[in-house]
């Protein structure tokens, strides 16, 4: 059965002045997970959402060169829990990933190319609807046909 899940991953300030430990800031990210029995789906798409003293200290700045102005497209994806073509290996070991079934590995691969498309296609003129209906689409693309929950 497919199920909807939104999560937002929140802004951060890692900044160092050591190299090796200066991960930098980030906006908020939010993802739309298309989960089933035979993996999950992904879109992810990061905002200019930043931490509150970010904000303050970069007024006036352009983070990422576009000032706000539209949200960029981040990942289409999906996580299976067997190989999708021919020496994919494993992001991660059994269990550890909460969007195949347990016990399994998760392959991954997704599209940052294609998220931004999603973003000017998809998540701007038609919201949120639309992007369960892409996922949908996705889904069924690569694990075949499944019932919503």
């Amino acid at each position: 059965m497919l199920t909807k899940e939104v999560t937002f991953h929140p802004a951060y300030d890692k900044r160092n002045p050591e190299p090796s430990k200066n991960y930098g800031i980030s906006g908020v990210s939010i993802y739309f997970i298309l989960k089933g029995d035979k993996g999950a789906v992904q879109f992810a798409v990061y905002t200019d959402w930043y931490l509150p003293h970010v904000q303050d200290e970069q007024k006036g700045r352009d983070l990422r060169g576009i000032s706000g102005l539209k949200p960029m497209g981040t990942d289409v994806g999906y996580h299976s829990p067997k190989p999708m073509y021919e020496e994919q290996t494993s992001i991660c070991g059994p269990g550890e990933c909460k969007y195949v079934p347990e016990g399994e590995s998760c392959y991954y691969d997704g599209s940052g190319l294609r998220a931004d498309q999603w973003v000017r296609d998809i998540l701007l003129p038609k919201g949120s609807e639309g992007i369960w209906e892409a996922l949908k689409e996705e889904y069924t693309t690569i694990f075949g046909e499944e019932e919503w929950a």
